[in-house]
Protein backbone atom coordinates (compact mmCIF):
# COMPACT_ATOMS: atom_id res chain seq x y z
CA UNK A 1 0.00 0.00 0.00
CA UNK A 2 1.58 3.38 -1.26
CA UNK A 3 2.41 5.96 1.35
CA UNK A 4 0.57 9.32 2.41
CA UNK A 5 3.06 11.08 1.66
CA UNK A 6 4.21 9.19 -2.16
CA UNK A 7 0.51 10.14 -2.90
CA UNK A 8 0.94 13.55 -1.29
CA UNK A 9 4.08 13.84 -3.47
CA UNK A 10 2.40 12.30 -7.01
CA UNK A 11 -0.78 14.64 -6.41
CA UNK A 12 2.13 17.75 -5.58
CA UNK A 13 3.65 16.59 -9.20
CA UNK A 14 0.53 16.68 -11.25
CA UNK A 15 -0.36 19.98 -9.94
CA UNK A 16 3.19 21.06 -10.71
CA UNK A 17 3.00 19.81 -13.77
CA UNK A 18 -0.18 21.26 -14.77
CA UNK A 19 1.15 24.82 -13.98
CA UNK A 20 3.81 24.45 -15.99
CA UNK A 21 1.31 23.85 -19.01
CA UNK A 22 -0.75 26.48 -18.14
CA UNK A 23 2.70 29.27 -18.01
CA UNK A 24 3.60 27.87 -21.07
CA UNK A 25 0.42 28.51 -22.97
CA UNK A 26 -0.29 31.87 -21.12
CA UNK A 27 3.37 32.71 -22.79
CA UNK A 28 2.10 31.31 -26.04
CA UNK A 29 -1.15 33.39 -25.55
CA UNK A 30 0.93 36.33 -24.63
CA UNK A 31 3.26 36.52 -27.75
CA UNK A 32 0.02 36.13 -30.45
CA UNK A 33 -1.24 39.08 -28.30
CA UNK A 34 1.58 41.02 -28.70
CA UNK A 35 2.09 40.37 -32.27
CA UNK A 36 -1.58 41.18 -33.05
CA UNK A 37 -1.60 44.31 -30.68
CA UNK A 38 1.80 45.82 -33.22
CA UNK A 39 -0.37 44.41 -36.33
CA UNK A 40 -3.50 46.72 -35.26
CA UNK A 41 -1.15 49.39 -34.56
CA UNK A 42 -0.06 49.66 -37.80
CA UNK A 43 -2.80 49.42 -39.35
CA UNK A 44 -4.32 52.19 -37.19
CA UNK A 45 -1.01 54.49 -38.68
CA UNK A 46 -1.92 53.44 -41.81
CA UNK A 47 -5.29 54.85 -41.61
CA UNK A 48 -4.08 57.75 -40.24
CA UNK A 49 -1.61 58.25 -42.74
CA UNK A 50 -3.73 57.88 -45.56
CA UNK A 51 -6.03 59.97 -43.75
CA UNK A 52 -3.26 63.13 -43.72
CA UNK A 53 -2.73 62.20 -47.74
CA UNK A 54 -6.64 62.64 -48.47
CA UNK A 55 -6.59 66.04 -46.92
CA UNK A 56 -7.47 68.99 -47.87
CA UNK A 57 -4.08 71.15 -48.18
CA UNK A 58 -4.80 73.80 -45.13
CA UNK A 59 -6.05 70.96 -42.66
CA UNK A 60 -2.34 68.37 -42.81
CA UNK A 61 -0.59 69.98 -40.13
CA UNK A 62 -3.05 69.23 -37.14
CA UNK A 63 -2.04 66.68 -35.09
CA UNK A 64 -4.55 67.16 -32.56
CA UNK A 65 -6.91 65.90 -34.99
CA UNK A 66 -5.26 62.77 -35.95
CA UNK A 67 -6.64 60.45 -32.59
CA UNK A 68 -10.03 60.80 -33.96
CA UNK A 69 -9.20 59.36 -37.31
CA UNK A 70 -7.56 56.58 -35.49
CA UNK A 71 -10.67 55.58 -33.28
CA UNK A 72 -13.69 53.79 -34.98
CA UNK A 73 -16.60 56.37 -35.56
CA UNK A 74 -20.07 55.78 -33.94
CA UNK A 75 -21.42 53.97 -37.43
CA UNK A 76 -18.96 51.58 -36.90
CA UNK A 77 -19.54 50.71 -33.63
CA UNK A 78 -23.68 50.31 -34.04
CA UNK A 79 -23.93 49.18 -37.66
CA UNK A 80 -25.29 52.40 -38.30
CA UNK A 81 -24.66 54.53 -41.07
CA UNK A 82 -26.15 57.61 -41.05
CA UNK A 83 -23.28 60.47 -41.15
CA UNK A 84 -21.00 60.39 -43.58
CA UNK A 85 -17.69 58.18 -43.79
CA UNK A 86 -15.09 58.92 -41.85
CA UNK A 87 -12.58 58.98 -44.48
CA UNK A 88 -14.80 61.60 -46.51
CA UNK A 89 -15.35 64.09 -43.76
CA UNK A 90 -13.33 66.83 -42.66
CA UNK A 91 -11.59 66.55 -39.51
CA UNK A 92 -12.90 66.92 -36.43
CA UNK A 93 -11.69 69.87 -33.93
CA UNK A 94 -12.29 70.88 -30.76
CA UNK A 95 -12.46 74.65 -29.99
CA UNK A 96 -11.43 76.12 -26.77
CA UNK A 97 -14.98 76.88 -24.73
CA UNK A 98 -15.95 80.07 -24.12
CA UNK A 99 -19.03 81.58 -22.07
CA UNK A 100 -22.14 81.00 -24.79
CA UNK A 101 -19.98 78.43 -27.14
CA UNK A 102 -22.86 75.58 -28.40
CA UNK A 103 -22.43 72.45 -27.95
CA UNK A 104 -23.15 71.93 -31.94
CA UNK A 105 -19.38 73.14 -32.09
CA UNK A 106 -18.16 69.83 -32.17
CA UNK A 107 -18.66 66.71 -33.64
CA UNK A 108 -21.09 64.29 -32.73
CA UNK A 109 -19.00 62.27 -30.42
CA UNK A 110 -17.57 65.03 -28.32
CA UNK A 111 -21.32 65.76 -28.04
CA UNK A 112 -22.58 61.98 -26.61
CA UNK A 113 -19.87 62.46 -23.75
CA UNK A 114 -20.41 65.73 -22.84
CA UNK A 115 -24.19 64.94 -23.14
CA UNK A 116 -24.01 61.65 -20.89
CA UNK A 117 -21.99 63.76 -18.63
CA UNK A 118 -24.18 66.47 -18.19
CA UNK A 119 -27.23 63.84 -17.80
CA UNK A 120 -25.16 62.70 -14.50
CA UNK A 121 -24.72 65.84 -13.17
CA UNK A 122 -28.33 66.59 -13.57
CA UNK A 123 -29.00 63.52 -11.60
CA UNK A 124 -26.27 64.45 -9.09
CA UNK A 125 -24.49 61.33 -9.71
CA UNK A 126 -20.28 61.95 -10.29
CA UNK A 127 -17.14 62.01 -12.26
CA UNK A 128 -17.47 59.00 -15.06
CA UNK A 129 -14.67 57.04 -16.05
CA UNK A 130 -13.96 55.67 -19.72
CA UNK A 131 -15.02 52.15 -19.20
CA UNK A 132 -18.04 53.30 -18.25
CA UNK A 133 -18.68 55.81 -20.39
CA UNK A 134 -18.28 53.16 -23.36
CA UNK A 135 -20.64 50.89 -21.51
CA UNK A 136 -23.18 54.01 -21.51
CA UNK A 137 -22.59 54.37 -25.24
CA UNK A 138 -23.32 50.46 -25.77
CA UNK A 139 -19.85 49.77 -27.02
CA UNK A 140 -17.79 46.90 -26.02
CA UNK A 141 -15.17 47.73 -23.18
CA UNK A 142 -12.60 46.86 -24.91
CA UNK A 143 -9.03 48.96 -24.77
CA UNK A 144 -9.22 50.07 -27.87
CA UNK A 145 -12.63 52.00 -27.34
CA UNK A 146 -11.65 52.52 -24.27
CA UNK A 147 -8.47 54.05 -25.41
CA UNK A 148 -10.20 56.26 -28.38
CA UNK A 149 -12.83 57.59 -25.50
CA UNK A 150 -9.87 59.07 -23.35
CA UNK A 151 -8.23 60.53 -26.15
CA UNK A 152 -11.20 62.42 -26.84
CA UNK A 153 -11.91 63.42 -22.76
CA UNK A 154 -8.41 63.98 -22.45
CA UNK A 155 -8.79 66.60 -25.61
CA UNK A 156 -11.92 68.10 -23.87
CA UNK A 157 -10.40 68.83 -20.82
CA UNK A 158 -7.66 70.77 -22.37
CA UNK A 159 -9.65 72.21 -24.36
CA UNK A 160 -11.62 73.53 -21.26
CA UNK A 161 -15.11 71.64 -21.42
CA UNK A 162 -14.10 69.08 -19.38
CA UNK A 163 -12.12 68.91 -15.83
CA UNK A 164 -10.73 66.05 -14.33
CA UNK A 165 -11.24 66.34 -10.42
CA UNK A 166 -9.16 63.06 -10.19
CA UNK A 167 -7.33 60.89 -12.72
CA UNK A 168 -9.29 59.35 -15.04
CA UNK A 169 -12.06 60.08 -14.00
CA UNK A 170 -13.88 63.22 -15.86
CA UNK A 171 -16.91 65.46 -15.30
CA UNK A 172 -18.41 69.09 -17.15
CA UNK A 173 -16.57 71.89 -16.53
CA UNK A 174 -17.66 74.63 -14.66
CA UNK A 175 -19.96 77.11 -16.49
CA UNK A 176 -20.74 74.41 -19.36
CA UNK A 177 -24.19 72.98 -19.07
CA UNK A 178 -26.79 72.18 -21.75
CA UNK A 179 -26.61 71.42 -25.20
CA UNK A 180 -28.27 74.44 -26.43
CA UNK A 181 -25.55 77.15 -25.21
CA UNK A 182 -22.15 76.80 -23.59
CA UNK A 183 -23.52 78.08 -20.16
Amino acid sequence: MPSVVGLLEQRELGARRRVDELREEADRIQAELAVAEREWKEWAIARSRVGEVLAPAGEAGQDHARADRTAPAAEERTGKTSRVPEAAKGKSQVPVWREGLAWSALSVDYQRILQVLADRARLGQGPLTCQEMAAAFGMDVVPARVEALRSKAKRLVARGWLSEPAPGRFTLAKGVAGPGGGS
